[in-house]
C-alpha cells in the first residue's frame, strides 16, 4: 500500500524546517509523489517562513537501476542548467528541474524498504495540464520539448544509461504482445480477442522507424521519450511552458519518437480510459499547434527525413501505447497502476481507436506538417543538422 515519505525519509534530505504538511501530486502511473510543505523559524525572530517540495519514491519494479536513472537526471539537468545560464536567464529552479541534495550529498536516500527516494524544489505558479484545453497550450508544450532537445544536442557529459532498455522498441514490444497472449497468465485473453486481432493487424507498423534507423537515415539524440502533456508545466498566468519534467526515460533515441508521443498523448482531447470511443478522433488543430510548436522548437535541428516522417511517427506511438496496454492488461496489471480490473484495456481501445483516427486523416496531417515546414523556411536553403 502507498504512503507518504516517512519523517526518517524527509530528514535525509538537506531541507530546512520541519514538515507541517503534504498531499499526493500529479497524476502519474509509475511513480508515487508527494508534495510537502516545510516550515522554518526565521533566527531572531517570530515569522517563519515556508518551502515546498516534491518528493518521489521511485517504482523499482520499473526501473530495475535506479542509481542509473538518478545519474542521467543529474548530468541533463547539469546540462540544461549550464545553457539556461549561458542564455542569461535568471529564474533556473523555474525552468529546470532542480534536485536537493540528500545530507550525504547523493542525489537521492533509500529507506528502510530498500525505495529509492528523491526530492525537487516544488515549481510554484505552474501546472501539467491532462488534456488539452485549446491549441496553445499544446503548442507551448510541444515547444518545450522541441527546445529541451536542442538544448542537448550538444551534451557532452558522461554517457547516459538506458533506463528502460528498449523503450521504444515497437518490434520487441510485439514479441513480449505475443509471448503474453500465448502465456495468458492472468486468464484475459478470451476478452481481448478483438484488440489482439487489432494489433496483429498492424503488426508491419512496428518497424517503420526503426527500419529508417537501421538503415542510418535516423540518428539517436538526447531525448525525453515520455513526452506527454503533463509532462510540461505551464504558467498558470501566462501560459507559457516554464519546464520539461519526468526525466526518468531520458536517454538516447529517436526525436519523432517524442513528437509522436506528444501528438498521442494530447491530439484526441478525451481521457485516457475513454469508453465512449466515437470521442476518440484528431483534432486538427492541435495536432498543426503541436507541428508548429516542435518545429519552432528543435529549429534548424529538425532534419527532411525526420520531417518526412512526423505523421507516420504519431501512428508508431498510438500503436505502441495500445500494445504496452493490452499487454499489461493480458499480464495482470504489472507495470501501470489501474483502478479497476479493466482499466488497461480501455486504455489500450482509446489508443487504437486514435491509430484509425491517425491513418483516416494521414493526407490532411501531412499537408499540415509540408506547410508549416515551408513557412518555417525548411525549403528555402535554411541550413539544417545533418
Amino acid at each position: 500500500m502507498s504512503c507518504a515519505p516517512t519523517f526518517e525519509v524527509l530528514r535525509l534530505f538537506d531541507v530546512h524546517g520541519g514538515p507541517i504538511a503534504w498531499e499526493r501530486h500529479g497524476h502519474g502511473h509509475i511513480n508515487e509523489t508527494f508534495k510537502v510543505t516545510f516550515e522554518e523559524r526565521v533566527p531572531k525572530g517570530r515569522q517563519t517562513k515556508q518551502a515546498r517540495y516534491i518528493f518521489q519514491k521511485l517504482n523499482g519494479a520499473v526501473f530495475g537501476q535506479p542509481e542509473q536513472v538518478m545519474e542521467n537526471i543529474v548530468n541533463v539537468t547539469g546540462h540544461l542548467r549550464r545553457k539556461a545560464e549561458a542564455r542569461g536567464q535568471t529564474d533556473l529552479d523555474r525552468s529546470v528541474l532542480t534536485l536537493v541534495r540528500a545530507r550525504d550529498g547523493r542525489p537521492f536516500v533509500y529507506d528502510a524498504d530498500g525505495h529509492l527516494w528523491r526530492c525537487y524544489i516544488f515549481i510554484g505558479g505552474a501546472g501539467s495540464r491532462q488534456t488539452v484545453e485549446a491549441p496553445d497550450q499544446a503548442y507551448e508544450a510541444a515547444r518545450a520539448y522541441g527546445a529541451f532537445q536542442r538544448d542537448l544536442i550538444d551534451y557532452d557529459g558522461p554517457c547516459l544509461f538506458e533506463t528502460i532498455p528498449r523503450f521504444h522498441d515497437t518490434r520487441s514490444r510485439m514479441e513480449t504482445l505475443h509471448a503474453a497472449i500465448a502465456g495468458d497468465s492472468a486468464n484475459r485473453a478470451a476478452s481481448a480477442q478483438d484488440e489482439i486481432a487489432f494489433a496483429l493487424s498492424r503488426e508491419s507498423l512496428a518497424g517503420c522507424l526503426l527500419d529508417l534507423k537501421n538503415q542510418g537515415l535516423l540518428h539517436e539524440r538526447v531525448t525525453h521519450n515520455d513526452t506527454k502533456l503533463n509532462n510540461v508545466l505551464l504558467d498558470f498566468e501566462t501560459g507559457r511552458a516554464v519546464c520539461v519534467v519526468d526525466l526518468d526515460t531520458v536517454m538516447p533515441g529517436l526525436c519523432l519518437y517524442d513528437f509522436g508521443d506528444l501528438v498521442r498523448s494530447a491530439v484526441s482531447q478525451s481521457a485516457e480510459d475513454e469508453k465512449d470511443l466515437s470521442n476518440i478522433a484528431v483534432h486538427f488543430p492541435v495536432f498543426e499547434a503541436i507541428a508548429k510548436g516542435y518545429m519552432e522548437g528543435l529549429g534548424e535541428a529538425l532534419t527532411e527525413i525526420e520531417r518526412d516522417n512526423l505523421v507516420a511517427s504519431c501512428k508508431l506511438l498510438a500503436f505502441e501505447c495500445g500494445l504496452r496496454f493490452l499487454t499489461d492488461y493480458l499480464m495482470g496489471d504489472t507495470y501501470f497502476r489501474v483502478q479497476r480490473v479493466s482499466q488497461n484495456l480501455e486504455r489500450c481501445r482509446t489508443q487504437f481507436a486514435l491509430l484509425k483516427s491517425l491513418e483516416e486523416n494521414e493526407g490532411l496531417l501531412t499537408d499540415c506538417v509540408t506547410r508549416l515546414w515551408r513557412g518555417a523556411g525548411g525549403e528555402s536553403g535554411l541550413q539544417r543538422f545533418p
